[in-house]
């Protein structure tokens, strides 16, 4: 008896090529992050136009410095998809990078002094856990970009490098030994 490849399923007296399914629907969800990244940019030209109207008519200082913070939120949002788009994994540290800027945009926004002493509390712990989260994704890599062994992952490709190296030593060495 013959048995089916791994990579094809039965699926209503039908053969389904697996590899054709998922190959396909990354280039759907390629196209779901393009249009985020379409709307991104323009809710990001919306909020500078929003901007300028305010800088024009009256000047509030808290208005105007929490759209820019918001604005700098959704360009860290547009950098976390181009990230996603390159690598098809999401980069914790950016993620990470862009909820200590909001929760220090919603600080500033309700003003440090309004803020309760309970909230003020469990804000420093969070953004105490973010750094700790945030410090600990700096210094370990990436296991996605480790095991695409890419020049995007410069570890694995200076690695990579070093044991090409070793090889050609490896290799020039035994010629030596022939002659």
């Amino acid at each position: 008896m013959r048995k089916r490849p791994k990579s094809q399923f039965l699926l209503c007296d039908r053969w389904f090529d697996r590899h054709w399914i998922v190959r396909h629907m990354e280039a759907f969800q390629d196209l779901i992050v393009i249009v985020l990244c379409l709307s991104l940019f323009s809710v990001m030209l919306l909020q500078l136009r929003g901007i300028f109207v305010a800088l024009t008519q009256t000047l509030d200082y808290k208005h105007v410095t929490a759209k820019i913070l918001f604005i700098l939120i959704l360009v860290e949002l547009f950098r976390l998809l181009m990230i996603y788009l390159q690598e098809h994994s999401i980069a914790v540290g950016v993620a990470v990078e862009i909820t200590i800027v909001s929760v220090l945009r919603e600080v500033v926004v309700h003003g440090a002094l309004d803020i309760s002493w309970i909230k003020v509390a469990s804000i420093c712990g969070l953004l105490f856990v973010l750094g700790a989260l945030l410090i600990v994704c700096a210094k370990t890599p990436h296991m996605d970009c480790m095991s695409a062994n890419t020049k995007f992952c410069p570890i694995v490709y200076l690695e990579g490098n070093q044991e090409q190296k070793e090889r050609e030593f490896e290799h020039s060495r035994h010629r030596q030994e022939i002659r």
